[in-house]
């Protein structure tokens, strides 16, 4: 018994103490969170009515379109009242996407908040996600079978989430990068890697910084700039060293000792812009042109960029053309990223919260507001001196004791209302 004692002392030892002030930021940090994603989005009311949202808090119903049906997302207020007991996938943020809830992918259920929709939303756009799977690797997340600790990372072009270990390059610290683009969509969007020498935070090794000019396997590679005139990304090829030379060959590329900052980026990107005219044929104005003319690789590799990035792309016409072809007008809009839509949510439900105490007073007269705040400091000072017992002795508080404590407050408050005049303290 007494081994059994000693053995249950050292593991109380062992466990993590945890105050009741930590668990409250926890619970405020996670609040937080949830405002961020979910306060950009209505609660209430379906979205379906807004059209094509810009962005808005996206589920996924496995029980009304499980694998092997069609895709379907739905919005917030809808995952509240019309499919609160199902089973769910937060797809946290999409853009550009109209609720599907009770259309013709739902064979028996109808929205009860916006029962009139079309048969099909033809502009949503669908992946994997939709059916809890993510990444290259086609899992779920969380992934009971993956016990190798990871970030999911989700690409801000074909909006999937990845494992930061299967992207080609090592994340950087979270504080140190604000979007990623995975590598299939720098395949798509070639275009990027003449931004990503001058902007990119990108990690390709832990031992290198910056963008590397080795790729395992590959060998050193040669950048071929494009004809004057050319509107087109500059490619790469292999390097075929000349008998008795080293198969390593420099190629010149600006790199710095640390990853860029959003403050160093933009400043190399805007001397680029200013100073330099490589390629004297090309449109006036054409940032893309400029940035093609100088020596830069590609890899097979993600890319992460800090923030304002996208306030550096080119804007011409050409430019504005070629974003059209591809898809991704939406980089030019510095409101499509998370970030804004996050600080939206923030600031709208900093608007919407309201203190109930402070609604209380403005509801009654002078007199009542000043008899409520005198209860409200008696009760607070009460309070605390009571806790203090507790904490000066080590003990825990129980919910018995708490409900002794109004218990006795309550009675002296009947015991001075009942008695003579009562003066705040």
């Amino acid at each position: 018994m007494a081994g059994a004692e000693g053995s249950a002392g050292r593991q109380s030892e062992l466990e993590p103490v945890v105050s009741l002030v930590d668990v409250l930021e926890e619970d405020e940090e996670l609040e937080n969170e949830a405002c961020a994603v979910l306060g950009g989005s209505d609660s209430e009311k379906c979205s379906y009515s807004q059209g094509s949202v810009k962005r808005q808090a996206l589920y996924a119903c496995s029980t009304c379109t499980p694998e092997g049906e069609e895709p379907a997302g739905i919005c917030l207020a809808c995952s509240y009242e019309c499919h609160g007991s199902h089973k769910l996938f937060e797809l946290y943020t999409k853009r550009n996407f109209r609720c599907d809830c009770g259309n013709s992918k739902f064979k028996n259920l109808e929205c009860k908040l916006f029962p009139d929709k079309a048969k099909i939303n033809s502009g949503n756009k669908y992946n994997d996600n939709f059916f809890g799977l993510y990444c290259i690797c086609k899992r779920p997340y969380p992934d009971p079978d993956d016990e190798i600790p990871d970030e999911m990372i989700q690409c801000v072009v074909c909006e999937d989430w990845f494992h930061g270990r299967h992207l080609g390059a090592i994340p950087p610290e979270s504080g140190d990068f604000q979007e990623m683009v995975c590598q299939e969509c720098m395949k798509r969007c070639s275009f990027l890697w003449a931004y990503a020498a001058r902007l990119a935070v990108t990690k390709v090794s832990a031992e290198d910084d910056g963008l590397v000019l080795n790729v395992d396997g590959i060998g050193d590679q040669e950048v071929i700039k494009p004809e004057n005139g050319d509107h087109q990304d500059s490619t790469l090829k292999e390097e075929v060293p000349e008998p008795g030379q080293d198969a390593v060959k420099e190629v010149k590329a600006e790199q710095t000792n640390e990853p860029c900052t959003s403050s160093s980026s933009e400043s190399d990107l805007q001397t680029a812009f200013k100073n330099q005219h490589l390629n004297p044929e090309s449109q006036p104005g054409c940032r893309l042109q400029e940035l093609n003319a100088q020596r830069f690789l590609k890899k097979d590799t993600a890319t992460y960029w800090p923030v304002n990035w996208r306030s550096k792309l080119c804007t011409c016409d050409d430019c504005m053309k070629m974003y059209g072809e591809l898809d991704v007008l939406f980089l030019t809009d510095e409101y499509d990223t998370v970030l804004a839509y996050e600080n939206k949510g923030k600031v709208d439900q900093a608007a919407d919260r309201r203190d109930p105490l402070m609604d209380t007073l403005n509801s009654m007269d002078r007199v009542q507001q000043v008899e409520l705040i005198c209860e409200y400091n008696d009760l607070k000072t009460e309070l605390k001196d009571y806790l203090k017992r507790f904490a000066d002795e080590g003990t825990v508080v129980k919910r018995e004791d708490i409900q002794q404590f109004f218990e006795e407050f309550q009675s002296k408050k009947r015991r001075r209302v009942d008695g003579v005049q009562y003066y705040c303290s």
